[in-house]
């Protein structure tokens, strides 16, 4: 039989002032970081619940599940918090190719070169496509 997840391993998180802690979405298969966003309690339980990446959107003020709008869902597959307990790393396997609203495979997609940032990666899937002129 499994053990019963309590919660109390949420009480080990250092949440900041408001609530928030960093998490950073990291591609299970190759190591690719994916995106950074934003977790607060209700966001990492739920996580940890689904077994899907669930977010905090600081500009829209509410909890949001990745993918819900485009389909392009985070598949869990490990919980990692650092040392300092501050920072959640999140092992997953991105549903569709695409983490990032650009319609990209990464967030990370400019690099600096020579005093300037360059677009290494591709549009996989143009925005309005997957959205529909909204953002994920």
């Amino acid at each position: 039989m499994a053990p019963v997840d309590d919660g109390r391993w949420l009480d080990e998180v250092a949440f900041d002032a408001s609530g928030l802690i960093p998490a950073i979405a990291q591609d299970a298969a190759d190591g690719r970081i994916l995106m950074f966003a934003w977790m607060n309690r209700e966001a990492l339980a739920l996580t940890r619940q689904t077994g899907f990446a669930h977010y905090w959107s600081r500009s829209r003020g509410k909890l949001w599940r990745k993918g819900e709008e485009s389909g392009h869902l985070q598949k869990v597959s490990e919980i990692r918090l650092d040392c300092d307990e501050d920072v959640i790393l999140l092992m997953i396997e991105q549903e569709g190719g695409i983490a990032c609203h650009t319609g990209r495979a990464s967030c990370f997609f400019r690099r600096l070169e020579a005093g300037g940032w360059v677009t290494t990666d591709p549009v996989l899937k143009a925005p309005g496509e997957i959205y529909g002129g909204k953002a994920d």
